[in-house]
């Protein structure tokens, strides 16, 4: 697996998400007190990129029905979303933020 760079740390802010798109996935990239993590960014329930939400305490919340995930497990945390978010291993090289992403991801 190969490591891929989505974006630049300046490009992440905690209140405002990156979104990416790596290969046919799209991804959101946040920071929290300084340490970056990824996620799959389209809710499982509908069709709303999670990176447009509502980041607050370590969560980020759905902005069309308020379905809720822990930013740093994507666990799924408040209906009407029913399964947890995939989660993309990050490293920083220098300032680029880089993913891994998985064939089965």
């Amino acid at each position: 697996m190969s490591w891929t760079t989505v974006c630049k740390t300046d490009q992440v802010q905690e209140d405002f998400p990156y979104s990416a798109k790596v290969d046919d996935k799209e991804v959101g990239v946040y920071v929290l007190d300084g340490e970056y993590y990824a996620l799959e960014d389209v809710c499982p329930h509908a069709y709303a990129l999670l990176s447009q939400g509502f980041v607050e305490d370590g969560q980020v919340e759905c902005p069309l029905h308020e379905a809720t995930f822990d930013i740093k497990t994507g666990k799924c945390l408040r209906e009407p979303a029913d399964r947890d978010l995939h989660v993309y291993p990050v490293r920083i090289i220098d300032d680029e933020v880089q993913l891994q992403m998985s064939e089965e991801s």
